[in-house]
């Protein structure tokens, strides 16, 4: 995937391709009459600039031969003359527009300007930033299939979170809510919540529980025009989650005719198939676009990868299979362990027959997943249409539904309580009394399974309309996202209870055979199951208004201003049947919850000094400020400002920075309340400071009523540098500082070290409380007492409510170095990425001193890497691309342990089978081999709150070498 900096290409237009040079640079051309994109694409990559221009515009027009020594703006020029079309330089590159409503009858399409990720300015790119692009070459060159894939592969992003991957491993960064299998993205490793994601700058519905995510799942990646990436602090532009940046991904809207895409991928262990048809139809005065696809994959069990195991000893580690099995294992009623002997059906065991001090284990990661199965439709639909000179109508619909299953571990309650009634009961010590058994009950219900659908609908509309140089902009737009987890084959305890007091011995529960020898039909009572869903709504209209302000010599001062409203929803239901004689309705866990959003922003763009002013040392130096201010409903009022800045001292170099304040508010799950969400109870905590060990608190979890928006600030100085003297060669750096406050954090995780780590957590903890106090608690609606301690025992108050405790400053540099060389037909590209994390502390609470967290496991790596190198003969090409994941410590264990980089190679080869005319036209045909040489992911010892595993799925993927063939057909 090549990673651009800087300015990029838009719609229909070609990226640089050679270095930056001077304007006034005069080359030979001898172009022929052609498609008008042909001609500026040409352009483009001989003066290696970036021209920017909407298809529409573009379309099918005809450009004149040009013969002769031109700068690029006369070359353009020429291009233009009598299109209706003119063009303006925007920073270092070219924007293409339509002259329609600025006294110019010419132009049909009536086209607006463009609106770049990062400003609100149409036709500006956002002063100071660094915007990293992923186009549909970039898309097509990787040989990934969906788009979570392919945003997995940038260096900026970490795979902790919510990722269909790390289901089942890791609660972190809403990962424990994702029961639809879905993926997002954790810009810096500072969560899915904190990075913003966009859909044709739309906010879309959010998934998983409480609504912590936008799922890149649903978006068909062969209906994507680009992905823009600013990883920057934008609340100033956009508001709430734009923390760690912007991810802005782009459908396609620049298709002339049609293109079909079949495509089917192999790996050890499962299989991929995709599918899809776009279709485009313009008109005089409008386009409409249309797009399908299909996408299935097989389940990667993880008995297809050695490492998918609780028992790691024949990779060095610990053996953490548990005793769980099948045949089980009888704890007697003075805790003494006996193992149920193999190779017999449970009838007539007597104590003899069992194996004292010994325990049966089981691997509880057999017949699971590591990947879900899954098959996903997605539908898109875009139409603009002109309905006048002035106006113009667009509209846009999107709707996607994806079903996953996934084999699950088994969720064991603690043992199972047999008595003498059960005519299979054995008594290994003779005393009658009842014993625990720990069972294993796949073989008898099958392995649990998670079955999962998704479903999302969008739609957004506007009205732009241009009034002289002035643009408005009208615009609303909706999504819904509808979850629902359906988990199966676990047992109900309560009806297992009755059946194992069952005295028949046709119909009772044996839990001591070897296999499954329980009646069918009783096994058939015993099944339970869960089903949880959950439902995202979303709504907003905005409108904004943009243009120029006043004329400086350097050119025009131009503003962007407006106003929005949004109203978020979410609600919840679930259902139980593993622990009453029914299924139960849990209620709604505090949902519904909704919130109101009015926002108002303004943003202004001034270029300072331009070329023509021949200012020494400047050859140009452009500012911009922007500021939003957002009241929400529930949570209050934040304002948040942004300033940009971009300074080239020569042609060849160009020095930016940023500088602005971002916030996240609360998610839902942050801010609801209500019995068995807030709760105060008296326990006994460890104290190594007490006589005894521990010390009697009284606890409070729940949400705290005054949690409010996370905030942070953020800085960036970068450069882009682009050598005259060397055409092709292009370096980029940008430096981040990101100091993030008030984060919401999760205490009652920790509750057990409260007393042995008061460092940390004093500022949490009060020593004996008032009476008064204690009386007011046990006196709360939400009190309960299960250890049945009175309010005289109890010595601390300790305070494990989710509030805005923790504090994150995270440093580093993002990098690009490339080349790019060869002519037209003929080309070639070398280039690196990446992202260098210099530190990450974090602060639990205020009194806890910092700790710098970088290539720790659970936590971003302090390099990743994607090397890139391409080149293009003619009908052929190739590329390839080094991808790198520094190791880290994995400090999960003691002692801790060292995990070893990470290093693959991708691989694609394509070929334009078709020429200009016939059946193969516009026929291209690929191979791409991903992870090249199959290397596994490094060995980590991965003890997890749900089971174990020999390697971390928030590092690397599980899917080994996949090799792929596709076929795309272009109408």
């Amino acid at each position: 995937m090549h990673l651009l900096g800087g300015m990029f290409p838009i719609a229909l237009v070609a990226s640089a391709a050679s270095a930056h040079a001077q304007d006034a640079r005069r080359l030979s051309l001898d172009l022929p009459a052609q498609r008008l994109g042909e001609s500026v694409r040409a352009l483009a990559a001989l003066w290696g600039r970036t021209v920017l221009a909407d298809a529409t515009l573009v379309g099918k027009r005809q450009a004149p031969a040009i013969r002769g020594s031109y700068t690029i703006e006369e070359a353009l020029n020429l291009l233009l003359a009598g299109s209706g079309l003119a063009v303006d330089r925007v920073g270092d590159s070219f924007v293409i527009r339509s002259m329609a409503g600025r006294g110019d009858p010419q132009d049909a399409d009536g086209s607006t300007d463009i609106v770049v990720t990062g400003t609100r300015i149409r036709g500006a790119g956002p002063v100071g930033s660094n915007i990293v692009t992923v186009d549909r070459q970039d898309i097509e060159r990787s040989g990934y299939a969906t788009t979570q894939q392919i945003l997995a592969a940038l260096p900026q992003n970490f795979s902790g979170g919510a990722n269909e991957g790390t289901v089942g491993f890791s609660v972190r960064n809403n990962s424990s809510t994702n029961f639809g299998f879905g993926s997002g993205i954790n810009l810096r490793g500072l969560g899915t919540t904190s990075t913003l994601t966009l859909i044709d700058g739309n906010r879309p519905a959010l998934g998983g529980g409480s609504g912590g995510f936008v799922d890149l799942t649903l978006i068909p990646s062969s209906a994507i025009e680009r992905i823009e990436v600013l990883a920057d602090g934008a609340s100033a532009i956009y508001g709430s989650d734009a923390v760690a940046g912007v991810v802005n991904v782009r459908l396609r809207r620049d298709l002339d005719g049609a293109e079909t895409r079949l495509r089917y991928g192999f790996a050890d262990g499962f299989d991929e198939v995709q599918a899809s048809q776009l279709a485009s139809f313009h008109w005089a005065s409008g386009r409409v676009i249309a797009a399908y696809e299909y996408y299935g994959r097989g389940r990667l069990g993880s008995a297809d990868r050695a490492y998918a195991t609780e028992d790691l000893r024949a990779f060095g580690g610990p053996d953490y299979r548990q005793d769980y099995a099948n045949p089980g294992t009888i704890i007697a009623a003075n805790g003494q362990v006996f193992g149920i002997l193999r190779g017999q059906n449970g009838t007539g065991l007597a104590a003899g027959d069992l194996i004292p001090g010994v325990a049966n284990l089981s691997d509880g990661r057999s017949d699971t997943e590591l990947l879900p199965a899954l098959k996903r439709h997605s539908a898109y639909a875009a139409l603009e249409q002109d309905l006048g000179p002035n106006l113009k109508f667009r509209a846009q619909g999107f709707f996607a539904d994806r079903r996953s299953s996934a084999r699950y571990f088994p969720s064991n309650y603690g043992g199972v309580v047999v008595t003498a009634a059960n005519p299979f009961y054995v008594d290994p010590l003779g005393t009658g009394e009842p014993v625990t058994v720990h069972y294993d009950f796949r073989p008898d219900l099958g392995p649990p399974r998670l079955d999962a659908h998704v479903t999302n609908w969008a739609g957004a509309a506007s009205l732009d309309a241009s009034f002289g140089r002035w643009n408005a902009e009208l615009h609303g737009a909706y999504g819904a996202q509808r979850e629902r987890q359906v988990t199966l084959n676990v047992p109900n305890y309560y009806r297992l209870a009755l059946a194992l007091a069952d005295p028949d011995p046709a119909t009772a529960y044996n839990l001591f055979a070897d296999g499954s020898v329980t009646n069918p039909a009783t096994t058939a009572k015993v099944r339970g199951g869960f089903v949880q869903t959950g439902h995202s709504r979303q709504w907003s209209s905005a409108l904004k208004f943009d243009g120029p302000l006043f004329a400086l010599p350097a050119g025009d001062v131009r503003m962007a201003i407006g106003g929005e409203y949004r109203h978020e929803w979410y609600g919840y239901s679930a259902v139980d049947d593993e622990f009453t004689p029914g299924p139960v309705d849990q209620g709604s866990a505090g949902f519904p919850l909704g919130r109101s959003i009015v926002a108002g922003y303004a943003e202004l763009l001034a270029p300072l000094v331009g070329p023509e002013q021949n200012v020494p040392g400047i050859e140009q130096l452009d500012l911009s400020v922007a500021g939003r201010i957002e009241r929400y409903s529930d949570v209050g009022t934040t304002a948040n400002p942004r300033l940009g800045l971009s300074w080239k001292p020569v042609p060849a170099l160009t020095l930016r920075s940023t500088f602005g304040t971002s916030f996240r508010a609360p998610s839902f799950s942050d801010t609801r309340h209500g019995p068995g969400l807030d709760q105060i109870i008296p326990l006994p905590l460890p104290d190594p400071a007490s006589p005894t060990g521990a010390s009697t608190v009284i606890a409070l979890f729940g949400n705290r009523p005054d949690i409010g928006p996370e905030k942070a600030r953020t800085w960036t100085l970068g450069f882009d540098f682009r050598p005259q003297r060397l055409p092709g060669l292009s370096i980029s750096a940008t430096w981040f500082d990101i100091s993030y406050r008030d984060r919401i954090s999760n205490v009652a995780s920790e509750l057990f070290s409260f007393l042995s780590q008061r460092g940390r957590f004093q500022s949490l903890i009060t020593d004996s409380p008032s009476t008064a106090t204690l009386a007011a608690l046990y006196a709360d609606p939400t009190f309960v007492n299960p250890y049945g301690i009175p309010a005289s025992a109890v010595t601390v108050l300790v305070d494990a409510r989710n509030a805005n405790l923790s504090r994150t400053t995270e440093r580093g540099l993002d990098f690009d170095i490339g080349y790019k060389g060869g002519r037209e037909g003929r080309s070639y590209e070398l280039g690196v990425s990446g992202t260098w994390l210099a530190s990450l502390e974090q602060k639990l609470t205020a009194t806890a001193t910092s700790a710098d967290v970088v290539s720790t496991i659970g936590n971003p790596v302090d390099l990743r890497l994607r090397g890139r190198a391409s080149a293009t003969f003619g009908k052929a090409s190739l590329a390839m691309f080094v991808n790198y994941v520094d190791g880290y410590l994995n400090n999960g264990v003691t002692p801790a342990e060292t995990v070893h980089s990470w290093t693959t190679l991708d691989l694609q080869l394509g070929y334009a089978i078709g020429g200009k005319r016939g059946p193969l036209q516009g026929v291209r045909l690929s191979l791409s081999v991903t992870n090249l040489f199959d290397a596994a992911p490094p060995y980590v010892n991965n003890r997890t709150a749900f089971s174990a595993a020999g390697f971390d799925p928030e590092n690397a993927s599980p899917a080994g070498r996949m090799i792929a063939v596709q076929l795309v057909k272009s109408w």
